[in-house]
């Protein structure tokens, strides 16, 4: 799994279940994509001027969330100056600003916001994950680096198995990534592949598929994706893993 892993590193806040934890251990060491490697160390060396102070974390972004999680988030990959710098997904641009908001308020999250690794935010019942896990020049993967990745979310996949009752991909590059991932992960994935769209339910065996509008500022700035949309499809998916939620 992971050509080119470079062993167990320890990342703050992934002390839960064994299995899980050593996989974020070897993602976070992962070398594979050299033009992805050569991208987020450029990026944290140079920096952004709001950020001069600030030492990046620069290494690919591990999932974030409880090892028993029911319900599991798939975004694209880590920001550049958000979780490439802070080492957390979603945490640290507004993208991750949206999407923590919209958690808390049903509540799935013990705050609202995300800002670093020390700022105690907790997630009931949920994790956060993504397709690629190191970021991508202009946001845009690649194809080949997107299947060079692959394997970490079958793996992911796998290990969130037993608890695992639904999944929300935000997005259609998410989406293409995550049906051949849930298919080697042993899901019975329909065929033709279904399409995404923002609201669309695929149940599967044992799993309900939920797809939304990735939570980009293009999506959140225009009014594609606005807050309430966001929060009813976290609340019927949260329903579906069979989650506690705020009304």
């Amino acid at each position: 799994m992971g050509s080119g892993d470079g062993g167990a590193i320890v990342h703050p806040g992934h002390g839960g279940d064994k299995g899980l934890a050593a996989l974020d251990a070897r993602i976070i060491g992962c070398r594979a994509c050299p033009r992805l490697v050569g991208w987020r160390e450029e990026v944290a060396r140079t920096r952004r001027a709001a950020f001069a102070d600030e030492e990046y974390w620069g290494r690919p972004v591990p999932g974030f969330g409880p090892p028993d999680a029911a319900l599991l988030i798939i975004g694209l990959a880590p920001a550049a100056h958000g979780a490439n710098r802070t080492g957390r997904m979603f945490t640290g641009d507004r993208s991750g600003d949206v999407l923590y908001a919209a958690l808390h308020d049903v509540g799935l999250a013990s705050r609202g916001t995300a800002v670093g690794l020390d700022d105690g935010l907790e997630l009931y019942g949920v994790r956060i994950t993504s397709p690629v896990h190191c970021a991508p020049p202009a946001n845009k993967p690649t194809p080949a680096e997107r299947d060079t990745c692959r394997p970490w979310l079958v793996g992911e996949l796998e290990l969130l198995r037993p608890s695992l009752r639904a999944v929300i991909v935000l997005g259609a590059f998410g989406w293409r990534a995550v049906l051949p991932a849930l298919a080697e992960a042993g899901w019975d994935v329909p065929r033709p592949r279904p399409v995404f769209g923002h609201g669309i339910h695929v149940p599967l065996d044992g799993l309900d598929l939920f797809g939304c509008f990735h939570v980009s500022q293009r999506n959140t700035f225009t009014g594609r994706l606005t807050p309430a949309m966001l929060r009813e499809v976290l609340r019927t998916a949260a329903r579906a893993a069979g989650l506690s939620i705020t009304s």
